[in-house]
């Protein structure tokens, strides 16, 4: 004999106290995201309303929120009175050279960790990462007497962006080694293993195998050493006097003085500083995700 159903609602219809308390938490989670939203852009957004409103709104009390008496004359002055230009392609060279650095000797490091085997690789692993807890101020004078003393090729390493390159791939190496290594563990054995069979040598497996399988995670690298090189300043300031090869971190502070530091200028100039990498993230934006991803699920 047929059962029958008195209710008219569904088994497993959730019921409205638990719909209520899905839509509690969902708002509660979006209010969450929009206030750290609000945290986190809003010094951006206060640069950008001060360098482009008159200079003479900067210093009012209680400031607007909103930009009022749209004024340029900030951007015009930095152009005219600062080498931005300059200053902007020196950290760009910088970039370039501490990113190439850092991605193709991360490779290496992370290959023989990943792909070979040999005696202390686990704790030369561990000691590659430790170094990440060395701050900068630490090291910094040991790195400078060494600069001073022992020329590179007759080239004096102190007075030149090569020179402060190789420190800024050195500090973000560790990094760059431990995500590659990761994504190189994601490559599986058997496809080295057959190559190798095949007679291809481990440098062919490596430029022919594994890399063209990891390209999200070589960006992610290239990126983080990217930001680290452009940002970088206690380096940049101490070794970099010269101001024809100044980057722009150090050229930026040189803005500010005791007596009077323009600060619609200042921030201008900050403003610019900062459209390069964020255009950089946005393009490189999905090999990012992919790359900080690296290594948590395996097939």
């Amino acid at each position: 004999m047929a059962t029958t159903v008195r209710s008219g609602v569904a088994p497993h219809t959730p019921s409205r106290r638990v719909r209520a308390g899905r839509l509690a938490r969902s708002v509660g989670a979006s209010v969450l995201v929009l206030v750290v939203c609000l945290i986190t852009f809003f010094p951006v957004y206060w640069m950008a309303v001060t360098a482009i409103q008159s200079s003479r709104l900067s210093t009012v009390y209680p400031p607007s929120l909103w930009p009022r008496d749209l004024d340029l004359t900030a951007f015009r002055e930095v152009f005219r009175d600062e080498p931005i230009e300059r200053w902007i392609a020196n950290s760009a060279l910088l970039a370039g050279m501490a990113t190439i650095l850092c991605v193709g000797l991360a490779i290496l490091g992370a290959y023989a960790l990943s792909a070979m085997r040999w005696r202390g690789r686990a704790v030369f692993a561990v000691f590659l990462l430790a170094t990440q807890m060395l701050p900068e101020a630490l090291i910094i004078v040991p790195i400078f007497k060494i600069y001073n003393e022992f020329p590179l090729l007759g080239i004096s390493l102190r007075e030149s962006l090569p020179g402060l390159s190789l420190i800024d791939a050195a500090f973000i190496l560790p990094i760059g080694v431990w995500v590659l290594k990761n994504m190189f563990d994601t490559v599986p054995r058997e496809v080295r293993e057959a190559a190798l069979v095949d007679g291809a040598g481990p440098i062919r497996v490596l430029w022919q195998i594994v890399l063209p399988l990891t390209k999200p995670g070589l960006v992610a690298v290239g990126v983080v050493a990217f930001f680290y090189a452009w940002n970088e300043f206690l380096f940049a300031q101490t070794m970099i006097q010269d101001n024809a090869i100044k980057p722009a971190s150090v050229g930026l502070a040189s803005m500010i003085s005791m007596l009077d530091t323009p600060i619609d200028r200042l921030l201008a100039a900050g403003l610019i500083f900062a459209i390069p990498p964020v255009v950089f993230y946005v393009v490189m934006q999905r090999y990012i995700v992919a790359g900080i991803t690296a290594g948590a699920v395996k097939g």
